[in-house]
């Protein structure tokens, strides 16, 4: 199956959830227009890392966000990986990604495990506990985000539930895209899936964000690929029976020998 992906990478306004959804609607808007099948939004795109402020302008059970990005995905006919966003609920704040088919209907939900502690993160969210694997267009997918990828065992996990295709919306820092860019085509390669991952650029009070939105199919291959400095929707065809092409030309999941790990 061949489908049109679009990565919004966008600058977030720290703090501003009105402004930076706007600015998310009229971007969703657009790539339907340049028939995207699916469309992706960065992490904690509407508040950005205004950690401090969460309990105040962070989005209730996700409510807001679940609302609007049904009524897009089914106004528009598009699948929508709406990223992450501050999700407060009785058991304190998540950093949550939801995901939308073109019905409108929730596909998928799921919450970081890993907080990174470079950014403080721990000290105002709390961490998920689930897999991120849903049903996209019939095809195994799962999200997981940001500091997610460097934790291999976790992305594996997601493969050996089925995924084949992965989505990772960040906020990724500047000063270690090399890192962004080389753990990324690691996961792509070592689990013979497409990877498509879409970080912000801008700044915040504390932090230079990467940007550099990439997609990359189950060779490791770079088929698609954002600068550093501008906003963009990035457009990508990917070929989902290619997951399982590569799979049986190099057979590793069937030669993995967990017995012994």
């Amino acid at each position: 199956m061949k489908l049109n992906v679009a990565l919004i990478q966008m600058d977030i306004q720290l703090g501003l959830p009105e402004e930076n959804i706007k600015k998310a609607v009229q971007r969703i808007e657009e790539a339907s227009k340049q028939n995207a099948d699916i469309v992706v939004l960065p992490e904690l795109w509407t508040t950005g890392y205004d950690l401090e402020r969460l309990v105040e302008i962070g989005d209730a059970n996700g409510d807001n966000l679940k609302k609007l990005m049904s009524g897009l995905a089914r106004q528009h006919r598009i699948n929508i990986v709406a990223g992450s966003v501050a999700n407060k609920t009785g058991n304190g704040i998540f950093n949550t990604l939801y995901a939308f088919n073109r019905e409108g209907e929730q596909i998928g939900e799921y919450s970081k495990l890993h907080l990174i502690r470079l950014m403080q993160e721990e000290k105002f969210i709390a961490p998920g506990f689930t897999k991120g694997n849903f049903m996209l267009e019939n095809i195994p997918a799962a999200g997981v985000i940001c500091y997610d990828i460097r934790f291999p065992e976790w992305i594996r996990a997601h493969v050996l539930d089925g995924a084949s295709l992965l989505f990772v919306p960040a906020e990724w820092p500047a000063q270690r895209l090399s890192h962004w860019r080389n753990l990324l085509i690691t996961r792509a390669i070592e689990n013979q899936c497409y990877v498509i991952a879409c970080n912000r650029i801008g700044r915040d009070n504390n932090n230079a964000f990467a940007g550099h939105s990439i997609i990359i199919d189950p060779w490791g291959d770079v088929i698609a690929e954002a600068d550093g400095e501008n906003e963009t929707i990035l457009f990508a065809e990917i070929e989902t029976d290619l997951v399982d092409e590569v799979r049986s030309r190099i057979p590793i999941f069937e030669d993995r020998r967990p017995e012994h790990y």
